[in-house]
């Protein structure tokens, strides 16, 4: 089974955990790697891991992550981390560590439910082979592989079981709320 939570929208990792929390509350082992993001002060990194779903970044993080996290600092939006994860010199080796990290778990046979987070930025981007990825989800389909991420490929949508498009209706943020611990991050 294959589920895509794609669009310009909030809510693509959000949906993506809250299949995690349910399948992980059956007693199915979750794993998230979440791509091109790193040592950032989400939400999902800190409850998840609580939980006992590991998820393992592969990426440059905020340098203010800390303070952020901690509440002593609020994020900017300044986008260094952003910029510094689509460098091609940073983010190639960053890509192909998180993917042959994949391979090696599925090789473990350790987890049902794999989620591939911001999976489409690698390969929008280039850092990732399109087929490479259509390969490693058709030779495990006896996985639950759930992917997302901004404009992800349409040429996936024949392996997908679950594609959702979700898009920005309204937020807050158009009103300059700033993002709010504990629920955007």
């Amino acid at each position: 089974m294959i589920t895509v939570y794609t669009g310009q929208g909030k809510g693509k990792t959000t949906s993506a955990i809250g299949e995690a929390v349910l399948a992980y509350s059956r007693g199915k082992q979750v794993l998230m790697v979440q791509f091109l993001k790193g040592s950032t002060y989400s939400g999902e990194l800190l409850g998840l891991n609580r939980l006992g779903i590991p998820l393992v970044q592969f990426g440059v993080g905020c340098r203010w992550s800390g303070m952020i996290r901690t509440g002593m600092k609020h994020c900017t939006g300044c986008g260094e981390c952003f910029r510094q994860n689509r460098n091609p010199e940073i983010a190639l080796e960053l890509v192909q560590q998180a993917f042959d990290f994949v391979v090696d778990e599925v090789k473990a046979n350790t987890y049902q439910v794999i989620i591939l987070d911001e999976v489409s930025h690698a390969l929008n981007h280039g850092f990732l082979s399109l087929d490479l990825l259509k390969e490693l989800l058709s030779t495990h389909s006896s996985l639950h592989w759930i992917l997302t991420g901004r404009g992800m490929s349409a040429d996936l949508e024949p392996l997908v079981d679950n594609w959702w498009d979700l898009n920005l209706l309204k937020h807050p943020f158009a009103k300059g709320v700033n993002s709010r611990r504990g629920i955007e991050y």
